[in-house]
């Protein structure tokens, strides 16, 4: 069986109640077997010769308020194959542990600080996770961008020495799924692609479009001038009448009806403003931009 020697790193924002996995692996569909995430829990990644009830196991022992070191003794004390095992766990808190064993394929070893837990094997060096850890630090936006510029600079250090092939990011958030209804935040995969990480970034760019609410600093007043701008847009679209001018009520109302077909209902305003990132959908990607 083909193992998922990979990098990962596991984060937590107990500022945000968001908890992470990100990952990439020359290894198909890498995230079916390696993050495992609960919001207000922690996070587990289970890679090398990955055992996958490390996860749920893992995550029950979290749950039960368990130190992350205390985890990983119960999870390897019995397992006689601990030394082909690599794990980083980081429960809601913060508490961080990692753990590589003395089979793994090398470079293998990982780097748990406060809030993470990055580690690798069969890699082309030490450089990948000292640059997942780096660039974790100091990145800034959300825990789901952070954790996918952490994984573009481990690829950027050399990565996986066999290549590249999928990559996956699972984020928790009680409360933080689809209509509040589960704790899954952010779940995105690319199973098989010759560009996994920049294709994850992709997506999550369209995942924070159609999901997350945009950042005040991104709101935006509609005054005449961009009134006129957003009514032109209508226009090129046909949601409008060809001649329109006045960003009216009927204007505002076609500018709802596009953002419903365009599922960007959480976007929707009333206050008289719009946000940048609805804006550039509407003059770039909009149908028939």
């Amino acid at each position: 069986m083909p193992r998922p020697t990979t990098f990962s790193i596991v984060a937590a924002d107990p500022q945000a109640g968001e908890i992470g996995v990100a990952v990439q692996s020359k290894f198909l569909a890498v995230g079916a077997a390696v993050p495992w995430v609960e919001g207000g829990v922690g996070g587990v990644a289970t890679q090398a010769w990955a055992n996958t009830t490390f996860g749920p196991r893992g995550l029950h022992a979290l749950r039960a308020g368990v130190d992350p070191h205390e985890v990983v003794h119960l999870l390897l004390d019995d397992d006689p194959q601990r030394d082909d095992r690599q794990v980083g766990i980081v429960d809601a808190r913060g508490r961080s542990v990692t753990f590589t064993g003395a089979r793994c394929i090398e470079w293998a070893a990982g780097i748990a600080g406060e809030g993470f837990a990055a580690q690798g094997n069969c890699l082309a060096g030490a450089a990948v996770v000292d640059a997942l850890v780096s660039t974790f630090q100091r990145a800034r936006g959300t825990l789901s961008d952070r954790l996918v510029a952490a994984l573009a600079a481990g690829q950027r250090a050399g990565g996986d020495k066999r290549g590249q092939q999928s990559a996956a990011l699972l984020v928790a958030k009680p409360g933080g799924g689809y209509g509040g209804f589960n704790d899954r935040y952010v779940d995105l995969r690319v199973d098989d692609h010759p560009t996994p990480i920049d294709e994850l970034a992709r997506i999550l760019e369209l995942h924070k479009l159609y999901f997350f609410p945009p950042a005040p600093e991104d709101v935006l007043a509609v005054d005449e001038q961009l009134g006129r701008t957003i009514v032109a847009e209508l226009v090129r679209l046909g949601a409008l009448p060809a001649g329109t001018s006045r960003y009216d009520e009927a204007a505002q109302t076609a500018l709802v009806a596009f953002m419903h077909v365009e599922n960007l209902e959480n976007r929707v305003r009333s206050d008289g403003t719009i946000d940048r990132q609805t804006l550039a959908y509407l003059t770039a990607n909009g149908r028939g931009a």
